[in-house]
């Protein structure tokens, strides 16, 4: 098998990637530990009766770390007064101290606690957002700097017995690194790995590494290609995994399952955090159902192996055909089901992004809005919107051959009856078949599985249509018998995100026991957190902690109201400026606490407005967007 594919044990198999075990005071990390859950306090440092409250109401919740920021050394002297009183009132949870900017704060809070995260970005680089060009010998100097700076935190670490995380953050690369690697998953590596070496040179190796990012695409190709790297160099440090700035309610959870979801199928991940703009208590009930679907043993094992040299550190859509308006350069589409409906009326398609005015006689239809309903064995007798069409299975079809309906055949169906047109052809990938004998003319396979280890029976198939250089469009239908809405978001976002970040799938079909809308944004929220298609506003949101400057909740909350029409715009909304500016990188506008009741206004990575009073600042959000030609008015 090539070396591009090194990131984890098996393709088509899922395996734990063992890494050495870390202890954190009472708590064991990586080797054959169970994936731990943790979170962050939101509250200020210094308030330690909030921050042990807070704290105690997370640990009951079942965070296993619990992590506060110490932004200055008053903030990680008070560490030991809040650990004291945690271990007064029975709580032996480690503690983990975040660090940024600050070396003298993490060198105190090494003495205190059991654990330190520092930014390689920005705990002894600087992040002005200017390119430098380094000759080879300024850069090595650089790096000479670094290493004095970084040593005394490793050797008191050391000393302490103290873990440490390095967390590298796609937002808060350097300068320097910028500079060389750009804004890649190689560049979020490079910087972990200058770390790594150092606490290696000093014999130090109490290390959890990870690779944070609010693009789900950048987060898991920097995991994969951090794993492949440690891999060539010996090392196997446990991970922690985590999207950052993912949002709240289902964005937030569809997003986070889609990141640390497509790592864990692949058996990397020793320890998560689901990053929510949500009291932390509530991250751990989330980050637990995430958990649970990788603790299930597999239900199969393959015996396959592949040739094939796909390239899993990039994003690159697989080549297929176009047919009708699926595949090919087109955008991922969605199917909605309407099957088991006894009778079918107009009213139905309102639950999937569709408005029927009887003052005009005409459809609306929304941004959200299917693109294709599947009708099973049922037929309709009412005019549909122009651009949706239906499917139907094949017995239905050949009754009506509507000009606006396709069939569905299974594989024996097709050979039998040799539809004409466009067919949807059922690929059972439980069954046995040679991929080589699947129909290629005027096709678009729907591959499923009943297995609940979906992930590497359809890489299998994937891997299968590579090696034929069959090009047909795949549409994955994920079946569901999970009733409870949040369970279902993270478990299909789980299953179909890795598909779409690896860019193999041209649509999606999920059934499950819930309502039409909530199927409905659930398919367009997992192509949305995958980048395969925009159908709204994204949030880059972050879930606030010490250093926050104002209530984020309320602020996201405030901003979505205002804003959540425009289509395709994204904004970033952060706490403080650690990662504010560099996670706003990838989004059009930021809102950015500066200061008590301050806040700056950024158009991409160039702040605009400083220093905006936080009453004024949504309005003035409004009127950057507005003049920056992107504001439309919303269709009350």
């Amino acid at each position: 098998m090539s070396d591009r594919t090194e990131f984890c044990n098996d393709l088509f198999n899922r395996e734990r990637f063992e890494t050495r075990e870390v202890k954190i005071g009472i708590t064991a990390i990586g080797g054959k530990n169970p994936i731990r859950i943790q979170s962050m306090t939101t509250t200020d440092t210094m308030d330690t009766e909030g921050s042990v409250e807070q704290s105690i109401r997370m640990i009951d919740a079942g965070c296993e770390l619990v992590r506060l920021t110490a932004p200055s050394k008053k903030e990680a002297e008070n560490l030991d007064i809040i650990k004291k009183e945690l271990v007064k009132r029975g709580y032996e949870t480690p503690l983990v101290a975040d660090i940024h900017f600050t070396p003298n704060a993490a060198e105190i809070a090494a003495k205190l606690i059991e654990k330190v995260r520092v930014n390689p970005g920005n705990y002894a680089d600087k992040k002005k957002f200017e390119e430098i060009d380094y000759t080879e010998e300024s850069y090595q100097a650089e790096l000479v700097r670094i290493e004095e700076k970084f040593t005394p935190l490793v050797l008191l670490c050391k000393e302490h017995g103290t873990a440490m995380r390095i967390g590298t953050n796609h937002g808060s690369l350097s300068d320097r690194i910028l500079s060389r690697y750009g804004d890649t998953p190689e560049g979020m590596v490079q910087s972990a790995m200058e770390f790594i070496h150092i606490c290696r040179k000093n014999d130090y190796h109490d290390l959890i590494i990870s690779m944070k990012a609010s693009n789900t695409l950048v987060m898991v190709q920097a995991y994969r290609l951090l794993v492949k790297t440690m891999k060539e160099q010996g090392m196997n440090y446990p991970l922690h995994l985590g999207v950052t700035e993912a949002g709240d309610g289902e964005d937030g959870r569809i997003k986070s399952a889609v990141g640390i979801g497509a790592l864990l199928e692949d058996g990397l991940g020793d320890t998560i955090r689901v990053s929510l703009t949500e009291d932390p208590e509530f991250e751990i009930p989330v980050a637990q159902k995430l958990v649970k679907k990788f603790e299930e043993k597999p239900d199969y094992k393959l015996n396959y192996s592949s040739k094939i040299n796909f390239d899993y550190f990039h994003h690159n859509r697989r080549i297929t055909n176009s047919l009708l308006n699926i595949g090919g350069s087109n955008t991922s589409i969605v199917f909605s089901d309407l099957s088991k409906k006894e009778k079918i009326v107009s009213t139905n398609f309102f639950g999937f992004g569709y408005g029927y005015s009887e003052q005009l006689d005409k459809w609306n239809i929304f941004d959200q809005a299917a693109d294709y309903v599947y009708l099973g064995d049922q037929n309709i007798d009412f005019e549909l919107p122009g651009t949706l069409r239906l499917v139907q299975n094949y017995e239905t079809w050949k009754k009506h051959e509507r000009p606006d309906a396709h069939p569905l055949c299974t594989l024996e169906e097709y050979r039998k009856y040799r539809p004409a047109g466009i067919v949807f052809l059922l690929v059972d990938l439980d069954s046995e078949f040679e991929v080589s004998t699947l129909p290629t003319t005027k096709i678009i396979y729907v591959v499923e599985t009943k297995k609940k280890q979906k992930t590497q029976i359809i890489r299998k198939f994937q891997h299968e249509l590579a090696k034929l250089n069959n090009q047909i469009p795949v549409i994955l239908k994920l079946n569901y018998e999970l009733a409870e809405l949040e369970m279902l978001q993270l478990y299909a976002s789980s299953d179909a995100g890795i598909h779409f970040i690896d860019g193999f799938a041209d649509g999606l079909w999920i059934t499950a026991p819930r309502s039409l809308v909530d199927l409905n944004s659930l398919s367009f929220g997992i192509l949305q957190a995958t980048r395969a298609r925009i159908s709204k506003t994204e949030y880059i949101s972050c879930p606030s902690c010490g250093r926050t400057l104002f209530d984020l909740q309320e602020t996201t909350a405030k901003i979505r109201e205002r804003t959540s029409h425009l289509k395709g715009i994204k904004i970033g909304i952060m706490g403080c400026i650690v990662n504010g500016p560099g996670e706003m990188a990838d989004a059009d506008y930021g809102y950015v606490g500066t200061g008590p009741g301050k806040i700056n206004l950024y158009k991409e990575k160039t702040v605009v407005r400083k220093n905006v009073s936080e009453e004024e600042a949504v309005d003035a959000l409004i009127e950057l967007i507005r003049e920056n030609g992107d504001w439309i008015e919303p269709n009350n």
